[in-house]
């Protein structure tokens, strides 16, 4: 009778050597003979098999130059004690068929141990599976909804039917961005004031928008988003600038990198100065000279000073009984001294001289050029990257030319780098000067003629 598998608790596992050519046969009767009423009536090996309690014994021999060797499997659901007095009662097995042999125990091993291997490999299996399909589910569920929510909020506004948020009309500001999948992205962020311009040229109902309204140009951080932006400069009213990271664009960020963006808009007079751009089609002032509490208005005479509410000095009449004075007689014309000669021009320091040729040269191409020790060139790069670039560097840079305006970013990383000299086109508006650092700007650098 074979053992039931699941009813197998241990295996033992012996190794058979003998000194002579035997045979499966040979070998399992040496075991049923040899162990026959050795170890008492309740572990007598025939009973055991036949009560299902000791399964089938397995015997494989390998003969090779009139030896043989192999190896006996039996299965048991004995508990741990019987199992060990059986495991040593088949080491008394001393001969088999003709031959002189010997057994010996290898092991007995715990079934149920690899069982539980087992079955704990195949619930990490399960588990996972069950928590991929779940995490796949909640997220295409997630995005369905959103997706909805999208479509039913986004609208088509204006005579282009572009796309836009249900609050454009509303708010007091607007967002403007590139295209309908940078508005679907922001209406899943909650932000609802926005409008696409659906391409390079800027539709008449956003430039009429922007007249009314704050304005914050969103476009993405590559090319085409800086050709989209200076299109808008160009032809619409623009308050602040926000961009997308370099190289992605605004309908792949997320909701934090999002945010993260507008927090860190920057208000078109500083971009303007930073990146050298013109806003030729603003019809208005910016923010802080227009509309604000305070702030002059049109027509009131404000921004003269010789309009606020000053009547011209009146003469006064004398006293009576005061004669009036007499007019005196002019005085005599002074002698007109000759001119005096101009001072000598001051010498022109040569180093001041090629730093002027150097930046005449970088003014077209609008480039920027980084010099280290010895006024060495060490690199040269666009204008418009001369931050990033700077805060990218790890030192050696003492000089910086470029052909742009001094903001005080880049006075603030130029000194956390160790440059010495900065040479531009002009200074902008410079909160405080960091100390160790010297600006020259055109005015500066000017030899006289």
């Amino acid at each position: 009778m074979n053992v039931d598998p699941n009813a197998t608790k241990y295996m033992i596992r012996a190794r058979i050597s003998a000194d002579g050519v035997i045979e499966k046969p040979d070998v399992v009767g040496a075991v049923f003979g040899q162990t026959e009423g050795l170890l008492g009536d309740e572990l007598d090996l025939r009973d055991l098999q036949k009560s299902g309690r000791v399964g089938r014994i397995e015997v494989e021999i390998d003969s090779k130059k009139g030896k043989s060797e192999g190896e006996v499997l039996i299965p048991s659901s004995l508990d741990q004690v019987e199992t060990a007095i059986l495991a040593s009662g088949l080491e008394t097995v001393d001969r088999i068929g003709p031959c002189k042999a010997r057994i010996e125990v290898v092991t007995v091993e715990d079934v149920r141990t690899a069982k539980r291997a087992r079955i704990v490999d195949r619930a990490k299996g399960i588990l996972n599976k069950m928590m991929t399909e779940s995490k796949d589910v909640g997220a295409d569920l997630a995005d369905e909804v959103r997706k909805s929510v999208q479509v039913e909020e986004i609208t088509s506004y204006g005579r282009e039917r572009l796309p836009a948020g249900p609050n454009v009309d509303a708010s007091d500001a607007i967002i403007v961005v590139e295209g309908r999948s940078d508005v679907l992205n922001l209406l899943s962020c909650g932000i609802k004031n926005v409008i696409a311009v659906e391409g390079t040229s800027v539709p008449e109902t956003v430039r009429e928008l922007s007249r009314g309204k704050t304005v914050t140009a969103f476009t993405d951080g590559d090319r085409s988003g800086e050709l989209i932006l200076r299109e808008m400069l160009q032809t619409m009213d623009v308050d602040f600038v926000a961009r997308a990271p370099r190289g992605t664009e605004v309908e792949d960020l997320t909701q934090k990198q999002i945010m993260k963006c507008l927090r860190n808009k920057i208000p078109i007079n500083q971009y303007l100065e930073m990146t050298g751009f013109e806003a030729t089609g603003a019809s208005r002032g910016p923010m802080d000279e227009r509309g604000g509490p305070g702030s002059p208005r049109e027509g009131s005479g404000g921004g003269r000073p010789d309009r606020q509410g000053l009547s011209p000095p009146r003469r006064e009449a004398p006293e009576p009984g005061v004669p009036a004075p007499s007019r005196l007689p002019p005085a005599p014309p002074r002698p007109v001294e000759a001119p005096r000669p101009p001072p000598p021009p001051a010498p022109v320091d040569p180093r001041l001289a090629r730093f002027f040729a150097d930046l005449n040269a970088l003014e077209n191409p609008s480039r920027a050029r980084f010099l280290g020790d010895g006024d060495n060139i060490l690199t040269e790069i666009p204008a418009k990257d001369v931050v990033e670039n700077l805060v990218k560097s790890e030192g050696g840079i003492k000089t910086l030319i470029f052909d742009g305006v001094v903001s005080q970013r880049l006075l603030d990383v130029a000194q956390e780098k160790g440059i010495q000299e900065v040479v531009a086109v002009r200074l902008g508006a410079i909160g405080k000067m960091p100390e160790g650092i010297r600006v020259y700007t055109r005015a500066d650098l000017e030899a006289p003629a």
